[in-house]
């Protein structure tokens, strides 16, 4: 046997030790006459306590006492009916639909959309198009005659013919041809059908897969979208710039400007990047040239933008510069002007597994999310033998108006129907079934073809029927799933309960919590404590001034008056009760009731020598001290401290309010105890102890 071979057994036998010994579904124990499986404590054991370490017998003892308590609290909740309370429903469903929605994840096709996702993400690229609009619910000979049409523009380009003069002739791209200027708007060259450049996600799915298996210089068959039929052309690809933030120098061409005119901005834009190239700072140059005002006063930075938000030109441009803080040389953009562009900063796209959770999120988004839908649906379908008749299906087309488009459809006729469109399992839907979802699910819209909405709602309803029907089985199907979905229902009622017994009752309870306190009140004691003020003077000749006061009797506060004014503060007190280490100078003179010896704060030359003579400010609570120095020229203040202590306050115990928060929190304590000694007493729990024993 192999040491690797041996090393495993003896981990299992640590792990596992029951496998060999109690059969899982062995009773361990009764609860009010309930039996409670081996199966279900060592689960619930396991997952709290074995972090692959032996299992100590004395932990599961204690664990075996705190299990039965869970237990006991668990029953009492369903006992109370809090299983049947709806906001209880509803959340555990909720829990469920989360839970229940890996269940519902075709992996492998998954894993495969996040590499085709990644390998995408690393390249740019740029294409134009040929646009056949049609809408998606087109009826098949619509579809065909645009189809047909975007066939011959193929053609006509695989003959030879350019493809903008097939793009001018054919596209309905409106943004590819010229716009006359109007009183709205001045002239708008087109774009022949370019795109410019775009990455993973920029386009509708079926647009992006075509572009990137097409070849630089290449045109694609005619592709259906959402939106129409496009023969796209792919005009570069290149590295993808990941994500880059860049400034830019801006010399605008005026619309319809001459030739002389345009060759003065050219000449311009030439010496600026000659004096660039000389040294000058990129800056300065934007703040005294550049004509785009909304970036010059940042410095020419534009906000962050991917490559399908900027000009096809621009972008080729900041794919040339190699390094953060170079520039480009300039370039023009049509319709708008010159350029020179500099780097500022570039994040490349990182490794497959440091962009996999974010292209997965993405994904999840997106509509390419179907096909992992498609693969679930499929994998159910299959595994469950599921058959159709779509003859009854087509019924539906005669069945169903126009009306449905504004939700007025009469479903009567339909709700008489009762042939079977599908069977999944042992489990059969109807055509009344499909009528009365159509009958929900209407609702005013655009009107569309009838068969076209008849097919893809009756899709819709295969889906989630075939879906419903593998959720129902999850429990049974996957013990892992049931047993985590016991855990979260009694997890909920445990927690409600124990809301109403212990937490919210020990908060609203005021008179439990006060008895509580008088009976216990001695096991919250402050410890000896001083009644003092503090008395802090800038002018160390004013000490015995302040003294005398207080040997007259005079209030703190009357003190203060007597001793600032509204322009000149010489004096502070802190006035309170102090335990040890509440105050640095509390603890620093002696507990006698009096007046303290006086402590001379230093200058800041001798205060680098010795931390006693600075001036502290002190947390009465945390005893932190902060050294103060003086706001105008941040030199530590120069005075003195003394400490008049009122009277010694003998250990007591502190209020209520005092320690509420441990105070609540021992009530708490106390009710859970009192709780579980009436469930014990209540409910009878016999725990085999033969088949404890075979377990540890």
């Amino acid at each position: 046997m192999s040491l690797k071979l041996s090393g495993l057994l003896l981990f299992l036998v640590l792990v596992f030790p029951t496998a060999a010994q109690v059969d899982n579904n062995t009773s361990l124990m009764t609860i009010a006459g309930k039996s409670v499986t081996v199966g279900e404590f060592m689960s619930i054991y396991q997952k709290n306590n074995v972090k692959g370490e032996a299992i100590d017998k004395k932990s599961m003892d204690e664990y075996l006492e705190l299990f039965i308590n869970f237990k006991l609290k668990v029953l009492q909740a369903e006992q109370l009916g809090l299983d049947t309370v709806q906001s209880f429903i509803k959340e555990l469903e909720g829990y469920r639909e989360q839970l229940a929605k890996p269940y519902f994840t075709d992996e492998a096709t998954m894993n495969r959309l996040i590499q085709e996702a990644y390998d995408r993400k690393k390249l740019d690229l740029r294409a134009s198009h040929i646009y056949f609009r049609i809408k998606p619910d087109a009826t098949p000979q619509d579809t065909l005659n645009a189809y047909n049409k975007a066939m011959m523009a193929h053609d006509k380009i695989l003959k030879g013919e350019r493809f903008e003069n097939v793009v001018m002739e054919f596209s309905e791209d409106p943004s590819a041809k010229d716009r006359e200027a109007t009183p709205q708007h001045p002239f708008m060259k087109g774009n022949r059908g370019d795109l410019g450049y775009f990455s993973v996600f920029d386009m509708v799915y079926p647009f992006e897969t075509a572009a990137y298996t097409t070849q630089v210089g290449q045109i694609s068959e005619p592709i259906r979208t959402d939106y129409g039929f496009h023969v796209i052309k792919v005009t570069d690809r290149v590295t993808a710039l990941g994500d880059f933030v860049v400034a830019h120098l801006f010399l605008g061409i005026p619309k319809g400007a001459s030739p002389a005119d345009s060759a003065r901005v050219k000449a311009k834009i030439d010496s600026l990047y000659s004096l660039l190239k000389a040294g000058a700072k990129f800056e300065d140059l934007v703040k005294t040239n550049s004509e785009d005002k909304g970036s010059s006063a940042k410095g020419g930075v534009l906000p962050k933008r991917g490559v399908n938000r900027l000009m096809p030109e621009f972008i080729a441009a900041i794919s040339k510069i190699q390094n953060v803080g170079d520039f480009s040389e300039p370039v023009i953009t049509p319709g708008y002007g010159w350029h020179i562009v500099k780097l500022i900063e570039r994040k490349p796209i990182g490794t497959y597994d440091e962009e996999k959770a974010d292209l997965k999120q993405r994904i999840i988004k997106d509509s390419r999310s179907q096909q992992i839908n498609n693969a679930v649906v499929t994998r159910i379908k299959t595994e469950y033998g599921f058959t159709e008749n779509l003859k009854a299906r087509d019924e539906f087309y005669t069945l169903v108006t126009d009306s449905i488009f504004n939700g007025k459809w009469d479903p009567s006729l339909a709700l008489e129907k009762h042939q079977q469109l599908f069977k999944i399992g042992n489990s059969t839907y109807t055509q009344r079934e499909f009528a009365q979802y159509l009958a929900e699910k209407q609702k005013k819209g655009d009107k569309k073809d009838i068969r076209f909405f008849i097919d893809a709602m009756y899709e819709e309803f295969v889906s989630e029927s075939v879906i419903r029907y593998e959720d129902g089985f999850l429990e049974v199907k996957y013990p892992d799933f049931r047993a985590l979905m016991k855990e979260y229902r009694d997890g909920i009622l445990l927690f409600d309960l124990t809301d109403q017994k212990v937490w919210t009752k020990a908060i609203k309870d005021t008179a439990g919590l006060q008895e509580f306190y008088q009976k216990n009140k001695f096991n919250y004691m402050w410890g000896q404590r001083v009644e003092a003020s503090i008395f802090t003077l800038k002018n160390p000749a004013l000490a015995q001034k302040v003294k005398n006061f207080i040997k007259s009797g005079l209030k703190d506060e009357d003190i203060l008056k007597e001793m600032n004014s509204d322009t000149s503060k010489v004096l502070t007190i802190e006035s309170g009760k102090f335990s040890k280490k509440d105050n640095h100078f509390i603890d620093t003179v002696p507990w006698i009731v009096g007046i303290s010896k006086e402590i001379r704060l230093a200058n800041q030359d001798q205060a680098k020598t010795s931390t006693q003579s600075m001036t502290f400010l002190a947390d009465p609570f945390s005893g932190k001290m902060t050294p103060t120095t003086n706001a105008e020229d941040g030199k530590i203040k120069e005075g003195i401290v003394f400490v008049n202590i009122k009277r010694i306050i003998k250990p007591e115990p502190k209020s209520l309010n005092e320690a509420r928060g441990l105070i609540t929190a021992d009530y708490q304590n106390y009710l859970e105890k009192d709780w579980i000694r009436y469930l014990r007493a209540k409910y009878p729990v016999v725990v085999n102890r033969e088949v404890l024993a075979k377990i540890k």
